[in-house]
Order: C-alpha cells, then sequence, then structure tokens
C-alpha cells in the first residue's frame, strides 16, 4: 500500500543536500517504527521517493513523498509520529493513501516558486512587469545550458518559452539607496515546466531574465521558495493529492 505525503522543508534545513534529506527520513521512519516496506537483495533499502528534488538553498511550503508500506496505519498517527522525530524545518502538513502504481516523480509536471530579488535598472515591479510580459511574446527564448557527458562537456541551446507556465510581479518596494542609486525590492511569483518532460530552474530563468531585458537582477539578494507542486491532467493543472 502506498502513502502519499506533503511535508515542508525551510529555514536551516533548506541548506542540506537531497541524500542527506533522504537518510534523514530514513532515520525517522526508524525511530517512529513505520511499518516501511524494504527492496529485497543484498542491501535491503526503505522503499520510498521524493518528488523533484530541490537544489540547494530552496525552501518549500510543499514538497511530496511516497512510500510503501507493508501495513496500513492512519494516516493522523503518521503524521503525529513523523514530526515527532522530524527536526524544526521539516513538518508533515498530510497523508493520504493513493493507488495509483505511477511514482509521485512520474506524476509532477510543474512547480510553482516565489523568487526575492533586488533590481537595480527598474524604477518599480510595474516598469518590471511591463519589460516581462513583452519578452514572453518573443517566438523564443533561448539559453545555454551546460551538461557534462564523460569527460566531455557539451554546450548546448535550448528554447524555454514552452517551459514558463507564468510570471507575476506580486509587490514591490523600494530598496536600500547605494551610491546614489535606487534599487527595486521585487518579489515575483512564476509557474515553471518541471519532471521528466521538461525542467525550468528558477535560477536558470533569472539568468535569462537578464540576458533579455536587462533589470539589474542583484543575485546575491536572490531567495527562492517553492510554494507549490503540480500534475497535469487532461490539460488543467492540479494537486498531486
Amino acid at each position: 500500500m502506498r502513502l502519499r505525503v506533503k511535508f515542508t522543508k525551510e529555514n536551516y534545513l533548506k541548506y542540506i543536500s537531497h541524500l542527506d534529506l533522504m537518510r534523514l527520513f530514513q532515520r525517522a521512519f526508524r525511530r517512529g517504527n513505520i511499518p516501511i516496506k524494504y527492496s529485497e537483495g543484498f542491501n535491503p533499502q526503505p522503499k520510498f521517493s521524493i518528488a523533484n528534488p530541490l537544489a540547494l538553498g530552496i525552501e518549500s511550503e510543499e514538497e511530496y513523498m511516497d512510500i510503501d508500506l507493508e501495513e496500513r496505519i492512519s494516516p493522523k498517527a503518521f503524521i503525529e509520529i513523523m514530526n515527532k522525530e522530524l527536526p524544526e524545518g521539516i513538518r508533515v502538513l498530510d497523508a493520504r493513501y493513493v493507488k495509483d502504481n505511477r511514482s509521485i516523480t512520474s506524476l509532477i509536471s510543474w512547480a510553482y516558486y516565489q523568487i526575492y530579488f533586488e533590481a537595480k535598472n527598474i524604477n518599480s515591479g510595474e516598469e518590471l512587469n511591463k519589460l516581462v510580459n513583452n519578452w514572453l511574446e518573443m517566438d523564443k527564448i533561448i539559453i545555454k545550458r551546460i551538461r557534462k557527458k564523460g569527460r566531455r562537456v557539451i554546450e548546448k541551446e535550448e528554447d524555454i518559452k514552452p517551459l514558463i507556465g507564468n510570471i507575476v510581479i506580486k509587490e514591490d518596494k523600494q530598496g536600500e539607496e547605494n551610491n546614489n542609486l535606487k534599487s527595486v525590492n521585487i518579489v515575483m511569483n512564476c509557474l515553471l515546466k518541471a519532471g521528466d518532460k521538461g525542467n525550468l530552474k528558477p535560477i536558470d530563468l533569472l539568468e535569462a531574465m537578464e540576458k533579455y531585458i536587462q533589470p539589474g537582477i542583484d543575485f546575491d539578494s536572490m531567495g527562492i521558495k517553492r510554494i507549490g507542486l503540480f500534475t497535469e491532467r487532461g490539460g488543467s493543472i492540479e494537486l498531486p493529492m
């Protein structure tokens, strides 16, 4: 039986790697006596998977995990047990049994992010919003991707426009004045493609914005939070549980 779990990854725990996060959950399962299934073979491993792992330094309000269990445990009891064993910053928010045998990783199609940064070449969020809307009307938005294949480094151009669902500038306020130049603090929400059928990282989106419309993004001031993951079914975007 498969239990689908929604959880957070916030505060200082945004700096632990995906591998360390997996180990953290394994220890919590053991301490909480969760009846998780194990793989067969010489080195049995607990059967669970986390969808669309976060890059280091990114917080999340809504992550998803599938766990295969040997025996049924009530979702309410699971949530209470896990939240006693997990450190502050990782909280289990919800848990439900699912009949779908497809992995949560294969189901995820979109990720929703909130991005904070200072922009030095614009006067307001409204100005940036106009620039972004005009930018998204272009036929193509090309970036260069660098991948390693063995010892070779391969550089390839890619059109990321199909990977952008939407971009909304939520609010802005005047930033600090440095050298008589004022920056604008931007809060931007964006829906980006995620998963096996296409994936766009927030940092790649920001670098493309800087290349095309040059808002003067201060990358040192940047903060990123993932606030949702979604599946796509019949052209509509839905929650995974």
